[in-house]
């Protein structure tokens, strides 16, 4: 049998730019992205912890430490400048592997800069 798990979440950051007129995605600070373990063009989910949307994307990654969370397409309608999302990914795998599988996980401050990269060890 083969399971989906938590792969990687960026936890809590705030949205910088909400821009209906691009094609879709999220971009997102490639260094969060390479501390996430999370790959361009790869499926993401982002929770809007204030309006309690959960929407199903892929990510793009922007400028290296700017801290950027740009919201695109359709995915800003779901998230305004200021609002707090989570990111995470996930991945596939099986029985054996989920029993001992940590996910990363990013949390940051001020900016979206990176504070820590921990493993999840329930």
């Amino acid at each position: 049998m083969e399971l989906t798990i938590l792969k990687s979440k960026i936890h809590t950051v705030k949205v910088t730019e909400a821009n209906v007129e691009y094609n879709g995605s999220i971009t997102v600070d490639a260094d969060l992205l390479d501390a996430a373990q999370i790959k361009k063009y790869e499926q993401v989910y982002v929770n809007n912890a204030i309006n309690g949307s959960r929407i199903m994307t892929y990510v793009l990654p922007g400028k290296r430490g700017s801290g950027e969370v740009c919201m695109n397409g359709g995915a800003a309608l779901h998230a305004k400048v200021g609002d707090t999302v989570h990111i995470l990914s996930f991945c596939t795998v099986n029985e054996e592997e989920a029993d001992r599988y940590q996910p990363v996980l990013v949390f940051t401050k001020e900016g979206n800069q990176i504070a820590s990269v921990e493993r999840y060890t329930y």
